[in-house]
């Protein structure tokens, strides 16, 4: 009988140090998740206002994918999302206090660099799918099932889509030309 109370005591014990402790965490990384804390930074403030002109918030379908959609992991991947937010938020902080200069396209280059296409294929799931636009089909082919040797990335193509520091918002069923990719630029 003793060794059940203590066993219940116990687990009474874990739960209610736990739960607040997963609350507080889960908490966290709710609110340093949003556009408007990684604008808080002015190191990351141009390219959250050249993110607002995107067509990843401004598009007629509605759908806004934020900072988090395209840098992390997808959320139910919970120990890959929590891990690469955590590195993330460590690396920027001290880049932060470390850095003498925030040198903006060198950081870009990096960021894409670290891209990987699961990172699209989130969101962009369909690319195959496009009957009156045959050429992005086929180019959206080759980087889907790949030559060995010839892997590319969905950035190599679309490296200015979102971050393009554009000062005017650019509605889809707006512009005159529809958006070309600029090809692989560093290929």
């Amino acid at each position: 009988m003793k060794k059940w109370i203590i066993a219940a005591v116990l687990v009474g014990v874990g739960i209610v140090i736990a739960f607040p402790l997963f609350s507080m965490t889960y908490y966290t990384m709710v609110r340093t998740s949003t556009p408007e804390f990684c604008a808080s930074c002015h190191e990351i403030k141009p390219a959250v206002v050249a993110w607002r002109s995107s067509t990843h918030v401004n598009n007629p379908q509605g759908f806004v994918a934020d900072c988090m959609d395209c840098h992390l992991p997808a959320p139910h991947k919970t120990f890959d999302f929590f891990f690469a937010k955590t590195v993330h938020g460590l690396k920027d902080v001290i880049k932060h206090f470390t850095s003498e200069e925030y040198d903006r396209q060198k950081n870009r280059e990096a960021a894409y660099a670290s891209f990987n296409n699961a990172e699209c294929q989130k969101c962009h799931r369909n690319l195959l799918a496009m009957p009156h636009k045959r050429g992005a089909m086929l180019a959206h082919r080759t980087v889907l099932y790949p030559r060995p040797g010839y892997e590319k990335k969905c950035v190599d193509c679309h490296y200015d889509l979102v971050h393009n520091d554009s000062v005017s918002i650019m509605y889809k069923q707006y512009r005159r030309a529809p958006y070309q990719a600029k090809g692989l630029r560093n290929l």
